[in-house]
Order: structure tokens, then C-alpha cells, then sequence
């Protein structure tokens, strides 16, 4: 069963990317990933300056998923760009990790280290057009295949959420990465105070290729014996199958939209995917799902693809997206 995907300019052997936001700053634990089976590698959100995050505690585990706060912890865009460099992703510059993987010297010495890179997507985090595009001048010419923009993280101020509430600054901040780069720019969005499709109709004609759909939900959890909020921040974002329905829903009004879009809260399993593409994704994405399983929900998840297309006597797991809306 073919299990490869290729959509809004990015191909990717199966339909399984790591969410921003569980791991992905260190270049051997993405790598990790990769290996247990992933199509892509989503990074952890990268901001311009290095950003220490909040204070513990930051995760608190719930019924259905988990509420976190972190902060948007990362070590900043240059140290993460070096982080790159340093495993080959400058050997192939621009033209990118598509050529590595097709060239004959793929697995290459380089200073020491396999110049063996992954295909990974830059999640990239601000308050300003010059934020973003000053972040995208300093990766473009990396072998990434592609830049998440965070526009709905729900718990930190002046980024995230606030930015994805004006669809103005969307498009401005859409149109200025537009002029630096060529490769997909892919928006992730949340469930906030304004029209999710309202704003990804602003992020496709801004020059966007696709957006992931959701983010975290904001949220918070009390302890009934300090009757004080359990998180530092107080207020975190909710993940995990509780937010699923919700999930699926967006996916499914912003594929009827006609907006490429990747599905993104509470794939746990293999229908949790099969669902989102049936409703009209063209990829997943895993987070909160390794905290109960680890990497190994990543094989679990294609094997049982693979396993329901046969059974459906299809092919090619690019026959599932959008069968929903047939019905």
C-alpha cells in the first residue's frame, strides 16, 4: 500500500508528522522520530530571541489529554539554525532535503558526522512581520522542506493567538515571508476569537499553501486541596483526545473550503487518522499521544493505515482524503 502524500508543495513518505510543540529542539531526538516512523518532523516553535519559558509546573495530566503551559521554551532561531548546520542540513542549501534524498553521496561524511538529514518543518513564532521574515532570512537557505507559522498558541501574550485573531497581520506576515522564500509555508491555527475560515482564506491568498488545524485549546485545571490553579500560568492549552470532535470539525469546513490542510488534535491511533483524512486532511499530526505511547504510535498508526486500505481494497492512502464529504 502506497502511503506517501503530496500536497501544497511538500511530499513525505507517509501521512504521520510530530506536532510542534512535544519535542523538537535537539536534532538526535527528531531524528529519533524520523527513524520510528514518522513522515515528517514539526520543530518545537523557534523565536527569534531565546525564550526560557515559565516557571514549573508547565504539564498537568487530565482525562482525555493534557493542559500545558510551557511558555514557548527554545533556545532562539540562531542557536537552532547552528543545531542544523551542524548535522548537514547547510550541505544541500536550498535546493533542499528533495535533493539530498535523491543524490548518489545522500549518506555523505560530513566533518565527521552522516550528512543523512530528515525532512523537517520550521514551526516559527512572533509578534511582527520583521520577526518572521528576519527568522525565515536566517533558515531559508537550510534544507528544511518547509515553515509552520505558530499564529494560536492560547496562553502566551503578544504572539500566537493574538496574532492569528487579526487576519490583517496574518496576511502581512504571510506576504513578507512570501517575498524571502520559496519553499511551503504552512499556517497553524487555533480556535479563537475570530473565523478559523476567515483567517486560512486570509493565509491562502496571502500566499500560504496550506494550514494545520488546531491548536491547542486554552484551558486550565484547579487542585482542590491548595484550591489554587495547578499550572504556573495559571492558564495552558488543552490537548489530547478531548479536543478531537473540535479538531475534526475545523478539518472538515476547511477542507469543504477548498483549504489544504493538515489535521492536528488527538490522533491517539490509526482511525484517529483514517477520520482526519476522511475528513479532508492530507497529513496528521502526533503530540500529546506520545506521552502515553511513546514513538512507537508512529509505526502503530501507518501499519494500521495500511492495514484499513487493504481491507478497503484501496491503494494509496491519498484515496481516503475527503471520502466524507461524498456522503
Amino acid at each position: 500500500m502506497d502511503l506517501s502524500v503530496e500536497f501544497a508543495g511538500i511530499s513525505i513518505r507517509n501521512p504521520t508528522m510530530l506536532a510542534s510543540g512535544i519535542l523538537g529542539i535537539s536534532y538526535e531526538v527528531m531524528k529519533r522520530v524520523y527513524d520510528a516512523g514518522a513522515g515528517a518532523v514539526v520543530s518545537k516553535s523557534i523565536s527569534v530571541e531565546p525564550r526560557e519559558g515559565y516557571k514549573g509546573p508547565i504539564i498537568v495530566k487530565v482525562d482525555s489529554g493534557y493542559v500545558n503551559a510551557v511558555g514557548l521554551a527554545n533556545p532562539g532561531v540562531d542557536h537552532f539554525a547552528q543545531e542544523l548546520v551542524r548535522y548537514g542540513y547547510d550541505k544541500w542549501g536550498a535546493s533542499g532535503y528533495y535533493d539530498h534524498i535523491n543524490s548518489s553521496d545522500g549518506e555523505a561524511n560530513n566533518n565527521g558526522r552522516s550528512s543523512s538529514i530528515i525532512p523537517l518543518i520550521v514551526n516559527l513564532v512572533g509578534s511582527s512581520v520583521d520577526e518572521f521574515v528576519s527568522m525565515v532570512k536566517r533558515l531559508d537557505h537550510l534544507s528544511i522542506i518547509g515553515y509552520e507559522l505558530n499564529l494560536s498558541c492560547p496562553h502566551v501574550e503578544k504572539v500566537g493567538l493574538e496574532v492569528g485573531d487579526d487576519p490583517e497581520l496574518v496576511s502581512r506576515i504571510i506576504k513578507g515571508i512570501r517575498a524571502v522564500t520559496t519553499k511551503p509555508i504552512i499556517a497553524k491555527l487555533g480556535v479563537g476569537a475570530v473565523d478559523m475560515l476567515e483567517v486560512a482564506r486570509t493565509a491562502i491568498d496571502s500566499g500560504a499553501n496550506a494550514v494545520t488545524a488546531i491548536n491547542t485549546i486554552r484551558a486550565m485545571v484547579i487542585d482542590v486541596e491548595t484550591c489554587m490553579p495547578v499550572l504556573s500560568n495559571k492558564v495552558g492549552g488543552l490537548s489530547g483526545r478531548a479536543i478531537k470532535p473540535i479538531a475534526m470539525r475545523c478539518v472538515y469546513e476547511l477542507y469543504k473550503a477548498g483549504v489544504p490542510v493538515i489535521g492536528c488534535g488527538g490522533v491517539h491511533d490509526w482511525r484517529d487518522a483514517v477520520e482526519f483524512m476522511l475528513a479532508g486532511a492530507h497529513a496528521v499530526q502526533i503530540g500529546s499521544a506520545i506521552g502515553d505511547g511513546w514513538l512507537d504510535v508512529f509505526r502503530e498508526v501507518n501499519e494500521g493505515i495500511r492495514g484499513y486500505l487493504a481491507r478497503k481494497g484501496m491503494k494509496s492512502v491519498r484515496e481516503l482524503v475527503g471520502v466524507a464529504h461524498n456522503y
